[in-house]
């Protein structure tokens, strides 16, 4: 699975070789695909409807994008429309600017949150892992260093080169995801509690 970027808003979409990167000024929210206009999305967050504009530059992931692509080329088109590869319904997380709220990614992912919720997400090293937990360490900013333990479970998404699926039946996370690994990690909280619905490495620790 292949990020894809905007040519034309909501028109024609193809693929680029880097991922995403959310930087300081933007925020991330998570949702249900309500809509989708020319020049922008509709996201339902928790109980509120949030409008993000979309550009050239929007950067959208979604699973079966690379196999639109080349369908798209083959047909003589520049790349497929964006809704070829996302769909009103579906659980996506935007990041965006906070200054007009322009949607710099759009990712299609597992759930949009228990209840509604907003997910949170958090992206650091992986420090420790186990079938039954994850432990990341990243930076909060400042040169201040944050860690965090969460919970793994047979609900846990993982997606990483080689694993795109639940860890129901398919073996433990441990199977895909090492110490040392970047990751990106949604979790629901509940009290102290951090549960991981969706861990993605964005990249494997360097080899020694």
């Amino acid at each position: 699975m292949r990020p894809v970027v905007l040519a034309l808003p909501l028109a024609v979409i193809a693929f680029v070789a880097t991922s995403s990167h959310v930087t300081a000024q933007e925020s991330k929210s998570r949702g249900t695909l309500t809509a989708m206009a020319a020049d922008s999305i509709t996201v339902k967050v928790a109980q509120t409807e949030m409008k993000f504009a979309v550009d050239s530059k929007t950067v959208v992931e979604a699973p079966g994008g690379g196999t639109k692509s080349r369908a798209a080329q083959a047909a003589g088109q520049a790349g497929p429309k964006l809704s070829d590869v996302l769909k009103v319904g579906d659980a996506v997380e935007v990041s965006y600017t906070d200054a007009g709220r322009r949607a710099t990614s759009i990712r299609k992912v597992s759930s949009p949150g228990s209840g509604g919720v907003p997910g949170k997400n958090s992206s650091g090293t992986v420090t420790a892992v186990s079938a039954s937990s994850l432990s990341i360490e990243g930076s909060s900013g400042g040169g201040a260093k944050f860690t965090q333990t969460f919970v793994i479970d047979a609900k846990t998404h993982v997606v990483a080169r080689g694993a795109s699926k639940s860890l129901a039946g398919g073996g433990p996370i441990t199977n895909a995801v090492g110490k040392g690994d970047h990751v990106d990690v949604a979790f629901e909280e509940s009290g102290t509690t951090l549960r991981a619905t969706e861990v993605r490495v964005m990249s494997k620790a360097p080899t020694k």
